[in-house]
Formats: structure tokens, sequence, C-alpha cells
């Protein structure tokens, strides 16, 4: 027989880059919840993003994580904006069971320019575009993609369009990134990020109970708005919308403690946390594959004294390849 979840203090907190998964059963609810440190610093302290595009990115890489982590299978999260703002490309993914690589792309004098003139919100420094949750499950098995158009002023709303859309379940998102300075273990001044987020989900037995309004058919029309949201689901939103970003970044708060602030009234559950690591899935027998595959004039355009040198967009990895190593194939 299977062994109930732990209530909250039967466990030892899970702390930094590691997702909870809880269970709100008072509330028909479902969800996780994590804290990122020095994971999330490492990736971005790697490329020295600007602040604004820090930020963003931050919490792209949350709930990439958040959602990433509820997998079942082996296989891929990808999360990707593509726009036409100063911060053009976001990409993050996930790979089971653990490993997290992202990466920024960006104008920095559209993104200075910007930031100079006060526009440094997320819909402005993102644009108009779309973002896309990529599932791949492998080379036998056809990918599944969702596409939302980047119509909200934060990630966090974007993503709750999504889950409105494409899979139809009530689901709240709250997403924060913040920096924090402190001094390190021989009193320096030191700078790091940090970031977290929650989903919930309302995943009630009955699942005529899941229904939602319909969103609105355009041009001011209003449809199905007569439609009453569950008791439940409105409880168990309000409370997660109740969350501030201080307190999804807090190291002194943490995960456990931010979930039992939130439930402790419907006893909410966590379960076993699941770490999450910067690791990314490069390799030189991955990338020499791919140059042996070019035409022996973009080889030679392509090197330099003959090498041809290429580095990696998420980890910064440098590798080396001679002419011959690649033309020979």
């Amino acid at each position: 027989m299977a062994q109930p979840a732990p209530k909250l203090g039967q466990l030892d907190f899970a702390g930094d880059d590691h997702v909870v998964p809880f269970h709100v059963e008072g509330l028909d609810v479902r969800g996780r919840a994590v804290q990122l440190g020095p994971m999330l610093d490492a990736i971005l302290e790697r490329h020295d993003y600007p602040q604004p595009v820090a930020r963003l990115l931050a919490e792209a890489i949350v709930l990439t994580v958040l959602l990433g982590t509820s997998l079942k299978f082996e296989g891929k999260l990808i999360l990707q904006t593509k726009s036409d703002g100063p911060v053009d490309l976001l990409v993050a993914d996930f790979s089971t069971p653990e490993n997290v690589r992202a990466y920024a792309r960006f104008d920095a004098e559209a993104l200075e320019a910007a930031v100079e003139a006060g526009k440094a919100a997320p819909h402005e420094l993102l644009g108009k575009g779309v973002l896309a949750f990529t599932i791949d499950q492998g080379v036998h098995m056809q990918r599944y993609q969702g596409i939302v158009a980047l119509d909200g002023h934060t990630l966090e709303e974007i993503a709750g369009v999504y889950f409105r859309q494409s899979e139809q379940i009530p689901t709240k998102v709250r997403l924060g990134a913040a920096e924090l300075y402190d001094r390190d273990e021989a009193g320096k001044p030191r700078h790091r990020w940090r970031a977290g987020g929650v989903v919930a989900q309302f995943l009630p037995e009955a699942p005529e109970r899941m229904r939602q309004p319909d969103l609105p058919g355009g041009d001011g029309e209003q449809i199905g708005h007569s439609l009453e949201e569950d008791d439940k689901w409105a409880e168990a939103r309000s409370l997660v919308e109740t969350i501030d970003a201080d307190e999804l970044t807090d190291p002194n708060v943490g995960t456990e403690r931010l979930l039992f602030r939130l439930f402790h009234e419907r006893g909410v559950r966590v379960y076993p946390p699941q770490q999450v690591a910067d690791r990314c899935s490069c390799s030189r027998t991955k990338l020499k594959a791919v140059l042996s595959g070019l035409s022996a004039e973009e080889i030679e355009h392509a090197a330099t004294d003959g090498h041809i040198v290429t580095t990696c967009e998420f980890c910064s990895t440098t590798y080396r390849f001679e002419v011959g190593e690649v033309a020979a194939a």
C-alpha cells in the first residue's frame, strides 16, 4: 500500500534548486513550487546579462522548471519566445530528470534606448510575438507544441493564457526574480540572483467542475461569462494571488514555509523534492556530427587557419576542430 504524503514538518526542507510538489486536498489543488539560487546564478553570471534581460530569463527558467519537472516520461520541455522587441529571443529547456539550460538574445542598443525611455517592463522588452512550449519525447515520437501570443504584461500572465487555451485546466502561475546583495564567508560584497515560482492547478474528481468562462470573442464581444467559478478554485486562486514577489525569492522563507502560509488552513501536503541542475546537453561528439553534415564549401567558409571554432550559446563552452576531423566524414 502506498504511504501517504508527509505533512509539512515531516520532511527536511528542500532548499534552493529543488522543486516541491504539493497537494491541497481540501481545495482539489495540486501544484509545484520552487526557489532557485546557485543554479540560476550560474546560468545568468555566465553571460553577464544586463539586469532587465537577466530578470526576464530568470522568470522563464522558473516557469520551465515548474512545468518540466511534471513530465512523466524521458524527454525535454522547451520554452521559447520569438518577438520583435529589444529582447527578441528567450530559450529555456528542461531535460529529464533534472538538467536545465537557458539563453537570451537581445539588441544592446535597442535595450539601452528602451531602458532610458522608461520602457523596461516585460511586455515592452519582448514586444509582439509568440511564446511556444515544445514537448519532445525523442526521435521516435511526435513533438507536441503549444503556441500563444505574447499578449500580456508579464510572463506569468502569458503563461496563464497558455494554460487556458491549451490545457483547459484552471491554473494560476506566480513568478518572481530578485537581485540579492550580501557578503560572502570572507566578508566581501557579492551579488547574486534568486528566483521562485508557484503553479497551482484545479484538478477535482468531477471534471465538469473545471469549466471556465470562455475567453472574449474579440471586438469587445463577451462569451459565456455567466459561468460561475468553482468556489474551491476561487479560494485557491485568490490565495496564490496574494503571494508577494519577495516571498518567492526570500531564502529565509523557503518553499515549504511559503506553502504553509498559503494553505495551512486547508492542510497542504508536500512530496519529496526534485533537484534541478545547471547542465548543458552540448558535447564535442554532437557538434562534430553537425559539422560533418556541412558541405565542403561550408566547411571552408567556417574555417580559420585550418580550424573551426564554435561556442555553445547556452553554456559558453568553446570547441575547436581541425578541418580534417569533419571534412573526412
